[in-house]
């Protein structure tokens, strides 16, 4: 198994090293934080294979730190532990680019199995990229994949390394009516009751970058008590 490293932003020191003794048990390497402070200054002291993140702590919160990451060159996974009494912090950190959640209390081994199943999925994102590096082309929509880059009429867009997921799922779709809780488990790589309006909220962000008129799509259109599709039809075309 390929070495992966892990950045454990933990306050509280008995679950902190408990964490980190199982993934290592599992050939992982476990780096942990014991505050926001510290979180903050790691999470950008070298790449990270994944962040493990508690949401409350002292100095800056999970969520600032998931808002920091996300908004920096490089994509990292982020795996959040929240309380269950926190929805709305769940709901804020899946908004900013969570990866997944475990709420406490958690059993450690369902931990580690959310650790590994999240490390799966990016391999296989990771293999289907390597294979459909094509340019592709929906209408003014330009989306070169191995790049991570799309241009409208020409235009580099900027968008959130879920908004492009998304955009690229739909785009190798065109046609095909998904729901919401697909495209959570589809894009997100997991299917959590309740957090559709999770896809809405990107689903809109993206709208207002890619479309003309974000309120009239022309692209991603909603088909009303379904869900949503790529409208226009996908070629591919010639750089």
């Amino acid at each position: 198994m390929a070495e992966h490293t892990i950045l454990v932003v933990e306050d509280e020191p008995d679950i902190a090293h408990l964490i980190a003794l199982h993934l290592r048990d599992e050939g992982y390497t476990v780096t942990i934080a014991a505050d926001g402070h510290e979180g903050m200054r790691q999470a950008f002291a070298r790449r990270w294979d994944l962040v493990l993140l508690d949401l409350r702590l002292p100095g800056p919160d999970g969520l600032a730190i998931c808002r920091a990451l996300r908004a920096a060159e490089n994509y990292v996974p982020i795996l959040m532990l929240t309380s269950k009494s926190s929805e709305l912090d769940r709901v804020l950190g899946l908004e900013l680019g969570a990866d997944d959640y475990v709420t406490k209390p958690f059993s450690v081994s369902e931990l580690v199995a959310r650790v590994k199943a999240l490390f799966r999925r990016i391999d296989a994102v990771s293999r289907s990229a390597a294979t459909e590096v094509a340019p592709l082309s929906i209408g003014d929509i330009h989306i070169d994949s191995s790049r991570r880059e799309v241009h409208v009429n020409r235009h580099k867009v900027e968008l959130t390394a879920r908004e492009f997921d998304l955009l690229l799922y739909f785009a190798r779709h065109p046609g095909i009516v998904f729901s919401r809780a697909q495209l959570l488990d589809s894009v997100w790589g997991f299917g959590h009751e309740g957090y559709e309006h999770t896809v809405n909220s990107h689903i809109n962000r993206l709208r207002g970058k890619i479309e003309p008129d974000g309120n009239n799509p022309h692209y991603i259109v909603t088909v009303w008590g379904v869900g949503y599709k790529m409208e226009h039809p996908l070629t591919t075309f010639a750089t």
